[in-house]
C-alpha cells in the first residue's frame, strides 16, 4: 500500500498517519512491525514515530500470510459475483460449509478460496468478514488481504456493513413488522446450539412479511446485530421456528435444510470509499418453497 503525504498531514507521525487516515488498528501496525512487514519512505526504511513531510511517499509492505493448518487449497466451483484487489463476495450454495470443521473437512469456501488464489498466484489467505452457516445459502464477503479485513470488521462493528435475507418460517406472525430484541448465548451442555438467556449478547433482529399462506410465511430479515444462529434462534424463540431447521425446532417435511437466505450485502468499499450493494436470487430449493404461496 502506498500513500503520497498531503500538505494538510505535513509532521504527522507514521503511527498517526496510519491510525487516523487510512483506519489502521493497533494490531495491524504492530504485525506490520514484528511479523515481517516494513515501513518505507521514499523507499528508505523507518519507525512508526517518524514525522512524514508533504511529498513523502509512504509505502506499507504487509508481513507474508501464513495459511491455517485446517485449510488446504481445493478446487471447488465457487460463484463469484464480485472481485478487486480487495475484496470478493461469493454467492454460497447450501450445503457447502464456508470454513472446515470437525464434521466438514473439504468442499468448504475456504479451502476452495485458497484453490482460486493459489491457480491465480494470488498471495492471501482467507479473511472471511461475513461468515454463513453451513446449510444457508447466499452472499458472502470475503476481504483478501489482512488491511481491508480490518476496516471491514471495523465497520461491521459500528453498523457500517448491511446484510439482508429471505427467509420461510412456520405458521403466521401477529404483526406484518416488528422487531425481536432477546440476547443470545451458548446453550448449555451444548457446543453448538444457542439459546435465548438473560446472560446472552444483545442480539437485534428486524422483520418483515413479504407474503404468507397457511402454514408458513415469507419474511425479509435484516440484523442490528450478529450472533451466531441469530435468526434462526429468535424466530424459534417466538414459535415460528425456520422451515427445515430441525436443530431448532422447525421441520423438514417440506425442505431439508434452514430455509434462509442472505440475499442483499451492501457497504462501503474499505478503499475507494465507494458504496456497493450486492444481490442474490433465492436458490432453487427455495425458489420452489416460496412458489407455492402465489
Amino acid at each position: 500500500m502506498k500513500w503520497t503525504i498531503l500538505n494538510k498531514h505535513n509532521d504527522m507521525i507514521v503511527r498517526d498517519y496510519l491510525q487516523e487516515i487510512h483506519g489502521f488498528s493497533r494490531r495491524l501496525i504492530k504485525s506490520v512491525k514484528f511479523d515481517g512487514g516494513d515501513i518505507l519512505v521514499n523507499g528508505t526504511g523507518k519507525t512508526v514515530r517518524y514525522a512524514l513531510k508533504t511529498g513523502d511517499l509512504l509505502e506499507v509492505k504487509f508481513p507474508p500470510e501464513v495459511v491455517a493448518n485446517h485449510m488446504k487449497p481445493e478446487k471447488v466451483d465457487l460463484p463469484i459475483i464480485y472481485e478487486d484487489d480487495a475484496i470478493i463476495v461469493i454467492d454460497k450454495p447450501p450445503q457447502m460449509a464456508t470454513i472446515p470443521s470437525l464434521n466438514h473437512t473439504a468442499g468448504t469456501l475456504a479451502n476452495g478460496l485458497l484453490g482460486y488464489y493459489e491457480k491465480n498466484d494470488i498471495p492471501f489467505t482467507v479473511h472471511i468478514v461475513t461468515r454463513l452457516d453451513r446449510d444457508t445459502s447466499g452472499l458472502v464477503l470475503i476481504a483478501k488481504h489482512r488491511y481491508s479485513h480490518s476496516l471491514l470488521s471495523a465497520m461491521q462493528k459500528t453498523g457500517g456493513l448491511k446484510r439482508k435475507y429471505k427467509a420461510v418460517i412456520e405458521g403466521k406472525l401477529s404483526k406484518r413488522e416488528g422487531t425481536i430484541d432477546a440476547p443470545i448465548g451458548r446453550k448449555a451442555g451444548s457446543i453448538i446450539e444457542r439459546t435465548v438467556i438473560d446472560t446472552g449478547k444483545q442480539a437485534i433482529t428486524n422483520y418483515k412479511v413479504i407474503d404468507e399462506r397457511m402454514n408458513h410465511s415469507l419474511i425479509e430479515i435484516e440484523l442490528e446485530t450478529g450472533r451466531t444462529h441469530q435468526i434462526r434462534v429468535h424466530f424459534s424463540y417466538i414459535g415460528h421456528p425456520l422451515a427445515g431447521d430441525d436443530l431448532y425446532g422447525g421441520s423438514t417435511d417440506i425442505i431439508t435444510r434452514q430455509a434462509l437466505h442472505c440475499y442483499e450485502i451492501s457497504f462501503e468499499h474499505p478503499l475507494t470509499k465507494k458504496h456497493l450493494l450486492f444481490t442474490s436470487e433465492l436458490p432453487e430449493d427455495m425458489e420452489q418453497l416460496v412458489s407455492g404461496f402465489h
